[in-house]
């Protein structure tokens, strides 16, 4: 069965459902979530996307991220990924920070960035992540200005406007 996606207009609002692959390869605007989470000492948790993605396969992203199935609101998108990626319930809500608007950065995904705590283990499917680890947020900077074709596109842009709201 193809994966339907919600498209967008410009302003977030839904006019229509098309599979994925024709949202991807004709560039209309849908929605996404990414989750940061972080551990007791500060640092954020990262995955390194399967090799076997369609999109930036092999490389580092978000602690977790992916598409809202139609109808899905952006909240439980986020905490739906937390568990299929990272096999994980929060005690809290997640910690909404703020949203990007669809672009050429975010794959014309609008995207809601949440924030969460937890220190592990997760269970990562490996059809999806490769692997993980943990990082020092003053490490994540060095990273991504030394090797920033390591990152999904998206990363950089999140973390650089993560960063202008909390550290």
């Amino acid at each position: 069965m193809e994966e339907l996606f919600d498209v967008v207009d410009g302003e977030d609002r839904v006019i229509g459902q098309r599979p994925r692959p024709e949202v991807h390869r004709l560039g209309l605007r849908h929605r996404a979530v990414h989750v940061f989470i972080f551990n007791a000492r500060g640092d954020l948790f990262l995955q390194k996307r399967s090799q076997f993605k369609d999109t930036f396969p092999g490389a580092w992203d978000s602690s977790c991220s992916g598409h809202l199935q139609p109808g899905e609101s952006y909240d439980a998108g986020a905490a739906r990924e937390l568990r299929e990626e990272l096999g994980l319930r929060t005690a809290k809500p997640l910690e909404r920070i703020f949203k990007v608007g669809a672009g050429a950065r975010t794959g014309q995904e609008f995207v809601w960035l949440y924030r969460g705590e937890a220190e592990g283990p997760f269970t990562l499917p490996p059809e999806e992540i490769e692997t993980g680890g943990w990082f020092a947020p003053a490490q994540l900077d060095r990273w991504l200005t030394e090797r920033p074709g390591d990152f999904a596109e998206a990363l950089p842009l999140l973390w650089t406007e993560y960063k202008k709201t909390r550290l």
